[in-house]
């Protein structure tokens, strides 16, 4: 049984009390469907710290990938995005092979790599990555999702660079954009566990 308060009275019902992702949860497919939001989220969980030194972009054994936990996690987000009420998306990822994992395991269809989303973690990753690549990209991405949610998977770098949050594996950042992908606020969605 959970009590709440609604002025000075006291209320009684036999739905379990909200957990905190269910509270910022309440709105967000509709948020989603509109041209003024898009959803941050960093890879779930890949062990390690940046990439071995023997790293080949196009070589998924030479990089950090996803844990049997990161995989885990992934399929739940996805499931739990779907219980949120978003049902189709545009979802892209960063070329690294733990984000396109993460983001192909949400089970929203087809992944979209994005050298924009590209993790610029190490210098020798970001060479050819222009610093307004990501703004650019998001401009662009905005305008053409229509009603579908859009979703970048990316890394912790990325998101803190573009939004200001240091993001834990799996977290999610809602950003709500202005007419030219200009980021207005955010809100950090924790990874349902």
């Amino acid at each position: 049984m959970t009590l709440f308060f609604a002025g000075n009275a006291c209320c009684q019902t036999n739905e379990p009390a909200p957990q905190p992702t269910q509270k910022l949860a309440a709105k967000l497919a509709t948020k989603l469907a509109s041209p003024d939001y898009l959803l941050m989220m960093r890879h779930t969980r890949a062990p390690g710290v940046g990439d071995p030194a023997n790293f080949k972009l196009g070589d998924c054994k030479t990089q950090r990938n996803l844990s049997d936990e990161g995989i885990t996690q992934a399929k739940r987000i996805g499931q739990w995005l779907k219980q949120q009420g978003i049902q189709t998306a545009a979802v892209y990822a960063s070329p690294w092979c733990r984000t396109n994992d993460t983001a192909r395991l949400l089970g929203f269809g087809p992944v979209t790599p994005e050298n924009a989303l590209a993790s610029t973690f190490e210098e020798k990753n970001s060479a050819a990555l222009a610093p307004s690549d990501l703004p650019t990209f998001i401009q662009s991405a905005i305008k053409t999702k229509g009603s579908k949610a859009l979703i970048l998977v990316t890394h912790q770098v990325n998101i803190s660079a573009y939004s200001g949050v240091d993001t834990a594996a799996g977290e999610m950042v809602l950003i709500k954009l202005d007419q030219n992908g200009k980021m207005l606020s955010r809100e950090v969605y924790p990874r349902p566990d």
